[in-house]
């Protein structure tokens, strides 16, 4: 039978992986906004589930860049982790690096808003608040269509993801938003 994380044991093979402040905060932000999104959608008794992959979803980026979404089903296989944990983490990989489609409504969710919590993230630091708290929809709006601003964070990808979800991409933003504030 395969091995069953408690969020500790997530938090402690996250921090063996990744040692960069910028990744553990995007992990335990992506963390909190599944998390939120499992009670939100229905899913509350999963929540510590999604709560989990959303900690472990970038766990080889760090050391394995190159290899992002292909070694971290390695790593997972080594430690007999749950192959539903495994899949649900590469498939946010969807077609950037592996062929492991999101299937579940908690990895539609992770595809979505991975790149998006980056996005909205760096929005935040343009203001003067520094925060989501006070973050709307029109300022997100405004900073997503320069293709300058937060380069990295992939619009097609966000775009895929909420075409997934069936969800119009101002309701993604503004939902992904709520759920960043739960977790600042």
């Amino acid at each position: 039978m395969a091995n069953q994380l408690t969020k500790q044991d997530a938090i402690d093979l996250l921090e063996e992986y990744n040692k960069d402040e910028f990744h553990l905060k995007h992990a335990y932000i992506v963390a909190g906004v599944m998390r939120y999104f499992a009670e939100e959608l229905g899913y509350a008794n999963d929540a510590d589930f999604w709560e989990i992959v959303g900690l472990l979803h970038d766990l080889d980026f760090e050391l394995y860049p190159d290899e992002h979404c292909i070694k971290v089903q390695d790593i997972m296989k080594e430690r007999d982790l749950d192959e539903k944990l495994i899949h649900a983490v590469a498939s946010h990989g969807y077609a950037i690096t592996v062929d492991i489609e999101p299937t579940h409504e908690m990895e539609k969710v992770l595809y979505a808003t991975d790149e998006l919590t980056g996005l909205i993230g760096a929005v935040a630091l343009m203001r003067p608040s520094k925060s989501v708290q006070d973050l709307e929809l029109k300022s997100v709006r405004k900073k997503y269509k320069s293709s300058n601003f937060a380069a990295g964070c992939s619009r097609e990808v966000i775009e895929r993801g909420a075409d997934m979800l069936g969800w119009e991409l101002g309701d993604l933003i503004t939902k992904t938003i709520l759920a960043m504030r739960t977790c600042e």
